[in-house]
């Protein structure tokens, strides 16, 4: 009996062993200089979104305001992305559920793309390109902040949930690489970000930090200074 070969080894054609490594004296560590050239090269394009964020520091400070005397009014904060961009939108949501640097309340916030029996459910009846759309629809309220991740700025279901919210009179934040694009422009306010896409989405952490910076100076401002060992609320 002959074995078929499975799926798996039928696309992978003739595969063939890398060359080994030449030899190193002990302790040391081989590099290889294209790979570390690429290396380089990756970490100086970081600049670049560094410089652009700075030059956008005055938005980022006042999302951070914006947002933290927001959700000390009850809205919510919703969050959305594709891929990377989801894991950034969802660190966001965990830093003001849970906590940045300091102890404080928890606040509402929800990533739309972490929901993942409302996602596939909404894709397999509706289409991916309303997934955020129609959450935003569900959990949307008047003075509620919707904020967007994407490098590209295209993305479609993206797009959708910002026409949504707009109608909802929910505000729109888009974060994204390089401008012009369509999400920017779609959004009440966007920081874009004029770097390399892998760049730019490392410099949308730095900015969610950025703006998590803000707001808890801002809730500070507003609440009672904590008592040392005593928990802000919930079980201790």
């Amino acid at each position: 009996m002959t074995a078929n070969p499975s799926l798996r080894d039928a696309g992978l054609g003739t595969l063939t062993a890398p060359p080994a490594l030449p030899a190193v004296l002990p302790g040391a560590t081989f590099v290889d200089p294209a790979s570390a050239d690429a290396v380089r090269a990756h970490l100086d394009n970081v600049l670049p979104a560094l410089d652009s964020l700075r030059s956008q520091s005055g938005r980022l400070a006042a999302w951070g305001v914006e947002l933290a005397q927001r959700l000390l009014r009850g809205q919510r904060l919703l969050a959305a992305g594709n891929g990377g961009s989801a894991a950034e939108a969802q660190h966001l949501t965990a830093e003001l559920v849970g906590r940045f640097d300091g102890e404080r309340v928890p606040f509402s916030a929800i990533s739309l793309h972490a929901e993942s029996s409302a996602l596939t459910a909404i894709a397999n009846d509706y289409g991916y390109d309303d997934v955020f759309a129609r959450q935003v629809r569900a959990h949307g309220r008047s003075g509620d902040v919707l904020i967007l991740l994407s490098t590209s700025g295209k993305s479609p279901n993206l797009l959708r949930a910002a026409d949504v919210a707009a109608r909802l009179n929910v505000t729109t934040w888009a974060l994204t690489g390089a401008g012009p694009n369509p999400l920017a422009d779609a959004c009440h306010e966007a920081v874009m970000i004029d770097a390399l896409n892998a760049n730019a989405q490392e410099g949308h952490l730095i900015a969610l930090h950025a703006i998590c910076r803000a707001f808890d100076l801002e809730v500070a401002r507003h609440t009672p200074a904590q008592v040392p060992g005593r928990a802000t609320g919930g079980r201790p």
